[in-house]
């Protein structure tokens, strides 16, 4: 039996059943015991067919046996009957519809029933569609409350809207085209498929479907959109029984909502705002009118392409609505209504925050998904601060690689040559052909942040090799490549990134190549007091890696963690100038016994290898001295390095740094893993003189104009008891990093700045915290440890040369696009009343006349009669203090932490010369000034008082 005759007997069956039993469809039949029920079903299926078009006295004998003889009177284009033998056909109809016997029928029941039974197998259950909300659009507003990002799921772009909210000539509008008899069919309507049918026989151009609104709401959300008998059968059978579980209005509200009608939105609700920029409920006749004809092709009829094709069909919907007296004549003028312009919705930038969106909704809002519905969320993100922050990550990663010589080129990011060429060949081109073609083009990395260039020219000569790239913006300048290797691999019409430098003096301007780099970053700016997240950039490009370091990823903190140890110091009594001693040290594994060998111990060493004797608490956090904070935890916090550092580790969690703190030495260093996140709201506790916002991205979420969750404005944690001197204290010291420490190459900020650097053994993981008075920016550099191993930055690739030289440009957009830059603020009212400003020495400790020298203002607490606190010499003696610097040491074994080796410093790797290159920055630890000799031992100290 023909292929093609046993799909169309199949749906016949289909069809006979849904029209003449649709209560009890059967969905299996049994190919031999129900042939002849089978063969009843078709000839029933044909008397109520000629009942419904009351053909009885119509000879089909003749009209067939006409068609038959006349080769012109089917078209041998339809494709769906290629092959078939309108023969077989006939007889067919004679033995089923006129219950003719016939000796050898070309229909074998046995294989229609097996293609039947295989087609309606598992069904979808219909009742799911009661009461279902599809998918829905929510949309991102940023701190502004202007439109950051959709989120929804493909194909899948709406926003629900009740059927009551639709007017009653849109929906008519709507019925009119699509399903005339849709209040009076049961889910099928014959006459729509015969008159599909005898149309797609006399004009096979277009095809027509003979679907009901109720098929098509099947078709959508049930059976699929395959163009097979397969998926025809199930939608029949789907659609009659979802006429028996759901209202017309609930169908009917299903289907309105569910249609795509161009523009990228799916729905009535998405479509009248793309396309007149006003909701469903305020939609007028004729664009109800408008948008129902784009139901039948939303490409083939599209008013922006297509406007004669959009207005006959606007035409005839028109008419049909008049014709039904749905619409008087006045009304049904066929004029195109005006639309808005079509923009479609295309980010560049925020990936990771809306991604981070949408995870946090889950967890402060109980919202599984922001699809379920529409919702409108309204973040904190500055989207000017956003694009400013991403382009300095991505700028600052790639420059690191160009600088240390790790670039690699993996060739261009297109190539538009195809391109080029059709546009030449279009004598209607009002542009140069590179430049339409290079607007038009969409690379891979959508959410970087340089500039795309096409090579015009690629030429060697006498005095070097020439390489032209043209701009979006038409602009044709010299590209630098870097390397000869790059300048040879390039073509005519491959697309790079570049950076332009504009014409400076003589110097012109010029587009540098940017290349993409394999190693990662994370970059954070949070608003001190309220916990805002102003911008998150979670890795050097979202459609690289959806991986969003800032809250994803835990990484050793190495040295900005080292904070933590000396507020623990500040809080038990110690002052910035209680000296320490910066010496070798050798601690016991915790709880080891006599027995312990030698290899469980802890001896941490500096970066320089040496050591510089006694020091003060500040200076040793401003120069970052491993050696010095070992001893300060053995020596300083309690009354053994085990204690000290349970003490650190309360803190820790205290901070909410951490759930549970790893109790072992090297943590003090920053041995433990940590969220970016986590960590620059400690420092914003520290800016806050210790109050720790909750870091968050969403201030509310409106669901149809109601607000279902508002974050608490109050959310702020007070660490260590609310001693705001002693944070304060601490927010000085890391002033002085940028002052006169490791983070010196930017001292020009530490008048509005304070923050950290930090890097990890090996130099695997490069940091940098910094705040102001109202932002705290965190800089991640590192490989991503996707195969378990840690890959090192390079030998000195210090957070101070690697993360350092990002916080500038994003503190200065801080300061321009969030608040204006202002001093770092003193102590509050309250830190004050424990506190007494003192002239000292920053490098000694010693009181020193005010304007004299290097005399620094120091903040001290005061004891509880009211005195200065005085701790200079509590943890080292006076006569210690005067042993002088210890020598250069080293150990055999590999260190820990922050702990490095000896070497002399190389400066950063520049790259050719025409590079220009960033500020070398000076290591961690390498610089520390020794401190002058004392001349007058027997100084009293309280004298001062």
């Amino acid at each position: 039996m023909d292929s093609i005759l046993i799909k169309i007997f199949a749906t016949a069956l289909a069809f006979s059943q849904v029209t003449t039993r649709p209560d009890g469809v059967k969905t299996e039949f049994d190919e031999v015991r129900d042939r002849s029920e089978v063969a009843e079903l078709l000839g029933a299926g044909c008397a109520h067919m000629r009942k419904a078009f009351d053909i009885e006295d119509i000879n089909l004998d003749d009209l067939i046996a006409t068609a038959m003889d006349d080769k012109e009177a089917l078209s041998s284009e339809i494709k769906a009957l290629k092959g078939l033998k309108l023969a077989d056909l006939h007889v067919a109809y004679r033995q089923f519809c006129k219950v003719d016997k016939m000796e050898e029928s070309p229909v074998d029941l046995g294989q229609v029933i097996t293609f039947y039974n295989s087609a309606v197998k598992d069904l979808p259950d219909a009742v799911q569609l009661k009461h279902l909300k599809l998918p829905g659009t929510s949309v991102v507003l940023d701190s502004k409350s202007e439109r950051l990002a959709e989120i929804y799921v493909p194909n899948n772009r709406r926003i629900w809207v009740k059927l009551a909210d639709i007017p009653e000539a849109v929906r008519n509008a709507f019925v009119a085209a699509e399903d005339k008899r849709f209040f009076q069919h049961t889910g099928i309507d014959e006459r729509g498929l015969v008159r599909a049918f005898i149309g797609n026989f006399t004009h096979p151009g277009r095809p027509q479907g003979g679907s009901t609104i109720t098929q098509q709401v099947a078709k959508n959300l049930l059976v699929g959109n395959d163009i097979t008998y397969e998926r025809k059968l199930r939608e029949m059978i789907v659609a009659s029984r979802m006429e028996r579980a759901l209202t017309k209005a609930e169908i009917l509200e299903l289907y309105l909502n569910s249609i795509y009608l161009g523009r990228g939105a799916w729905g009535i609700e998405m479509a009248a705002r793309s396309y007149f920029g006003k909701p469903a409920k305020a939609l007028s006749a004729v664009e109800g009118a408008l948008l129902a004809g784009l139901a039948k092709g939303p490409n083939y009829f599209n008013p922006d392409h297509h406007p004669e094709r959009a207005r006959e069909r606007l035409a005839y919907v028109l008419g049909r609505m008049q014709g039904d007296a749905m619409i008087d004549a006045a009304a049904a003028e066929p004029v195109l209504p005006q639309l808005v312009e079509y923009r479609p919705t295309r980010r560049d930038f925020g990936f990771h925050f809306v991604d981070h969106i949408a995870r946090e909704a889950k967890v402060v809002a109980g919202l599984d998904t922001l699809t379920s519905s529409s919702y409108a969320v309204h973040s904190t993100v500055n989207s000017a601060l956003q694009r400013a922050v991403e382009a300095t990550l991505q700028e600052g990663l790639a420059r690191y690689e160009l600088n240390s010589g790790r670039y690699k080129f993996e060739g261009p990011e297109a190539n538009i040559s195809d391109a080029v060429r059709q546009i030449a060949a279009d004598l209607r081109a009002t542009e140069p052909a590179w430049l339409m073609a290079l607007k038009t083009t969409r690379l891979p990395l959508y959410d970087v942040h340089w500039e795309a260039a096409v090579v015009l020219e690629n030429t060697r000569g006498k005095r070097g090799d020439a390489i032209n790239v043209g701009l979006t913006d038409g602009r044709i300048l010299p590209l630098n490549t870097w390397s000869a290797a790059i300048r040879r691999g390039l073509k005519p019409y491959n697309v790079v990134y570049v950076q332009v430098s504009e014409a400076k003096g003589k110097q012109a301007a010029r587009a540098d190549l940017r290349i993409r780099p394999t190693v990662q970053g994370a970059a954070l700016v949070l608003e001190n007091e309220t916990g805002r997240i102003l911008a998150m950039a979670g890795g050097f490009s979202y459609s690289a890696s959806q991986l969003n370091r800032v809250v994803q990823s835990l990484r050793q903190p190495g040295s900005t963690l080292k904070p933590l140890t000396y507020l623990a110091a500040l809080r038990k009594g110690l002052q910035p100038n209680t000296l320490v001693m910066d010496e070798p040290i050798t601690l016991a594994p915790i709880g080891a016994t006599s027995s312990a060998r030698q290899r469980g111990f802890w001896s941490p060493r500096n970066y320089d290898g040496g050591a510089s004797g006694a020091i003060t608490l500040r200076r040793a956090l401003e120069n970052s001295r491993n050696l010095a904070t070992a001893q300060l935890l053995a020596t300083g916090l309690d009354d053994s390095a085990e204690h000290g550092l349970d003490r650190v580790c309360e803190l820790a969690m205290e901070a909410q740094l951490y759930k549970e703190c790893m109790r072992y030495y090297p943590f003090v260093l920053g041995a433990q893993t940590v969220r970016l996140i986590d960590l620059a709201a400690f420092y914003a506790a520290i800016a806050n003189e210790g109050a720790r916002p909750q870091p968050h991205a969403i201030e509310t979420i409106e669901q149809d104009g109601r607000a279902i969750y508002r974050h608490d404005p109050r959310a702020v944690d007070w660490i260590g008891l609310a001693d705001r001197a002693s944070f304060y204290q601490l927010k000085s010291m890391l002033q002085g990093v940028l002052a006169r420490g490791t983070a010196q190459a930017a001292k020009h900020l530490s008048p509005y700045a304070g923050g950290k650097t930090g890097t990890t053994d090996n130099w695997a993981d490069a940091w940098f915290v910094g705040f102001t008075n109202d932002v705290t920016v965190a800089i991640w550099v590192g490989y991503d440890n996707g195969d378990g191993e840690r890959r090192t930055l390079g030998r000195g690739q210090t957070g101070a040369k690697v993360a350092l030289p990002m916080f500038e440009p994003i503190v200065q957009a801080a300061w321009e696009l969030h608040a204006p830059r202002t001093a770092l603020n003193g102590p509050s009212r309250e830190a004050m009343h424990q506190l007494v400003a003192l002239s000292i020495d920053p490098y000694t400790g010693d009181p020193a006349p005010a304007g004299s020298g290097r005399a620094f203002t120091e903040y001290f607490k005061r004891d509880p009669s009211g005195r200065t606190n005085d701790t200079q010499f509590r943890i080292v003696s006076r006569a210690e203090s005067y042993a002088g610097p210890f020598q250069q040491w080293s150990y055999d074994n590999h260190p820990y932490g922050d702990n490095r080796p000896p070497f002399p410093f190389p400066a950063w790797r520049l790259g050719p010369r025409e590079y220009p290159s960033w500020r070398g920055y000076p290591d961690d630890e390498d610089r520390l000034p020794q401190p002058p000799r004392r001349v007058d031992p027997d100084y009293f100290w309280r004298r001062l008082n």
